[in-house]
């Protein structure tokens, strides 16, 4: 995470972008102890939230001069919400910013082609510091050494099971871990079943693992999952199981015909995202295929008719995926 090292390396603005919150809230971190050391930041510095902000006041705390200190930080949080008036005035600021002030300006996206991202850019490589989450699969890793800043360890099951009850939020992981490790006791590293007895369920299960749960026909997992999908209606979820059910059959019969190979290619998808369509459409026969989609369009149907959404798509969900 590039930040400034030297004074002669702080530049008259940054923007800190990017979904990752703990990364973001690093950087901030970071710069304003950068500039603490030059000077009381007490009096030297101001905060802007983009949601309310306007441009014309940024811009005058901006050209503030500094009080017995070489350099003031301004920060702008939630900069993506700028207004667009008020986005051009920083736009314009940024053609000669004051020499004595750092701008900081924070957003959790900001797309590179916005006037404002090229102003921030055009002020050096390190002007903006990307802030971009990991993927998924990479978050127990970053637990691990989260644990390790906060005095403790984690096995492996112990990460990934943080990651499955708090979800891919940095900043709530983090707080996590830090609760964890205050609550820890001994030198042995945390394990998964203390994990269970100390974090709360708080992520939501996303629509994804659902469809691939029903692929998998796996009903304890759909029926589990289901009760942690508060915010996805079963109108969505219909919809991308009856997706994915087409591209099933798509695979079933490629499969029948000994040209498994060729389903990426066929269905338009990348390796990856398809990697077990095969074994998925192996669970099914054909005519289970048929019915279900069948029965996809008779439940959508009685969900448009009155009848409760919920639990028309739950009976669906129950005749398509078995009782084991």
């Amino acid at each position: 995470m590039p930040t400034p090292q030297k004074q002669e390396s702080l530049l008259p603005v940054y923007l800190v972008v990017g979904e990752d919150g703990l990364k973001r809230s690093t950087v901030m971190k970071r710069l304003r102890a950068r500039l603490s050391a030059l000077g009381d930041l007490s009096f030297n510095s101001d905060e802007f939230n983009g949601e309310a902000a306007t441009g014309a006041d940024v811009v005058s705390a901006c050209n503030t001069v500094p009080f017995a200190s070489p350099l003031r930080l301004v920060a702008v949080r939630n900069a993506e919400k700028l207004k667009k008036p008020d986005a051009e005035a920083l736009v314009a600021y940024l053609e000669s910013p004051s020499p004595t002030t750092v701008l900081a300006l924070e957003a959790e996206k900001l797309a590179k082609n916005t006037r404002l991202y090229k102003a921030a850019a055009k002020h050096g490589k390190s002007a903006v510091i990307d802030c971009a989450p990991l993927k998924r699969y990479e978050l127990p890793k970053m637990v691990r050494s989260m644990a390790v800043g906060h005095g403790v360890t984690l096995t492996e099951g112990a990460a990934a099971k943080i990651v499955e009850l708090v979800g891919e939020d940095t900043v709530h992981l983090d707080n996590e871990v830090r609760k964890i490790a205050l609550a820890h006791r001994g030198a042995d590293p945390v394990n998964e079943h203390e994990i269970v007895a100390l974090v709360s369920r708080t992520a939501e299960v996303k629509p994804w693992e659902f469809v691939d749960a029903f692929s998998a026909r796996d009903l304890q997992k759909c029926l589990l999952y289901l009760g942690r999908m508060k915010s996805t209606s079963p109108h969505a979820l219909i919809a991308k199981c009856t997706s994915r059910l087409r591209e099933l059959v798509c695979a079933r019969a490629l499969c029948d015909r000994g040209a498994q190979g060729a389903i990426a290619a066929t269905l338009k998808m990348p390796d990856w995202q398809c990697k077990n369509h095969a074994r998925w459409a192996r669970g099914f026969t054909a005519e289970e295929l048929r019915r279900a989609l069948v029965g996809a369009r008779d439940t959508e149907r009685a969900m448009k008719s009155g009848s409760d959404p919920d639990a028309a798509f739950l009976d669906w969900v129950l005749a398509v995926v078995p009782r084991r």
